[in-house]
């Protein structure tokens, strides 16, 4: 069956650039392996669907080439994906750091993507499998793409790639979009898991599953980022926004730095010592911390003077400690891998990419879109916004 477009994977950018081809009167099919569509819209969010932020700037995605995503976020911008939610009724909320999550639930942004390709020359057909993919010239100096598949043989003039990364593989994913650039010779650049948890396995695996659930404000950092957000203990080691944002710039083997207090303690310490000479450290410190993590501190950092008033406490060692809440050295053994990832770092090099179409330059009618190709946003909205943006401008060439 010939089609104008057919595109590969149902979700957020696929769909958006069915949309926008199918405006266009382009005869659209839209293939999914899955049993249903959208499914990492679905679970977006906690099922409120983080879809897009209002403080969209191209400094907040990661690639190898940190200027390519600004041409189509620029061309379908956040203020377009939400004149979309509004024109379909859909509530939604302004949380920190310019989120917008669905009030209700994702389920509503699902829907209004699928609402929207009704009345359009769009097919979607799920439970489909890609077997083989050709590409044929044609007299245009174009091409013909002819895929094989489990329900049958489909052709198009334009191919759409929108297959995801490798993140949350009980999802469906896979590295079919990875497989389909290396065999049109566009060079993938290595993956690896982003916004994941880190895990541990030395005696810090311990000391977190005993604060498993214990939430802190921290400014966590290494040498080439700085987040100043919330982590959150698990029984394998950190997770929580901070420890997310940072993993997408850790290297395996690395050192973290956890600042627990974001400000120096040592003054502070010294007047209480003078003012309130009778306290103990985990008192003083009670305003900050829970009583759970205090006490996992003082095990770590004072051990020697837990029992004993700040007055007994020298003031070197009251420096000390204020040092190590504010400079706690961890070095993760790793991360959660691609089973909790929230995105895929890495992909298909945009060099080989028109950041104005996501066409790849030396092979006409072929295009990727989303998650596959190396640029990977943020946590809170960004990568939802890619995926409409990279969708859209693919939508428009097609």
């Amino acid at each position: 069956m010939l089609y104008d477009v057919i595109i590969i994977g149902a979700g957020a950018s696929g769909l958006l650039c069915a949309i926008t081809a199918g405006q266009r009167g382009r005869n659209v099919l839209v293939l999914d392996s899955s049993n249903k569509v959208g499914k990492k819209i679905l679970m977006s969010g906690g099922g409120r669907c983080n879809f897009t932020n209002l403080n969209i700037q191209p400094e907040r995605f990661l690639s190898h080439n940190p200027h390519f995503c600004k041409s189509a976020l620029s061309q379908y911008t956040q203020w377009d994906f939400i004149q979309l939610v509004e024109k379909h009724d859909i509530a939604y909320e302004e949380r920190k750091h310019g989120q917008l999550f669905c009030q209700h639930s994702s389920r509503d942004i699902l829907a209004m993507l699928v609402r929207e390709c009704e009345p359009l020359p769009v097919t979607i057909q799920t439970h489909c499998n890609v077997e083989t993919v050709s590409a044929v010239p044609d007299e245009d100096n174009g091409n013909t793409y002819y895929l094989n598949t489990n329900l049958g043989k489909f052709s198009a003039g334009s191919l759409v790639i929108a297959s995801g990364g490798l993140s949350i593989p009980k999802m469906g994913a896979t590295n079919f979009g990875y497989r389909i650039a290396k065999q049109f010779k566009l060079a993938v650049h290595p993956t690896r898991a982003g916004l994941v948890p880190f895990t541990f396995s030395d005696h810090f695996k311990q000391i977190f599953a005993r604060l498993s659930g214990v939430s802190q404000a921290t400014t966590l950092s290494n040498t080439r980022a700085t987040f100043q957000e919330n982590i959150l203990f698990t029984h394998r080691g950190l997770s929580g926004p901070a420890a997310l944002q940072l993993s997408s710039y850790w290297q395996e083997g690395e050192t973290i730095n956890v600042d627990l207090l974001m400000h120096d303690m040592t003054d502070a310490l010294l007047d209480a010592k003078r003012q309130n000479p009778n306290m103990l450290l985990r008192n003083i410190f009670a305003s900050y911390f829970t009583k759970t993590l205090i006490s996992e501190l003082e095990t770590l950092f004072w051990p020697d003077w837990q029992h004993k008033p700040i007055a007994d406490i020298p003031d070197r060692v009251l420096k000390t400690i204020s040092h190590h809440l504010s400079n706690w050295q961890l070095t993760p053994s790793g991360t959660e891998g691609y089973r909790t990832a929230e995105v895929t770092l890495g992909g298909v090099d945009t060099d080989y990419l028109s950041s104005k179409t996501m066409e790849c330059k030396h092979q006409p009618g072929l295009y990727f879109i989303g998650e596959v190709v190396d640029l990977t946003g943020h946590l809170g909205g960004y990568n939802f916004q890619w995926a409409w943006s990279s969708g859209h401008v693919a939508g428009l060439s097609v």
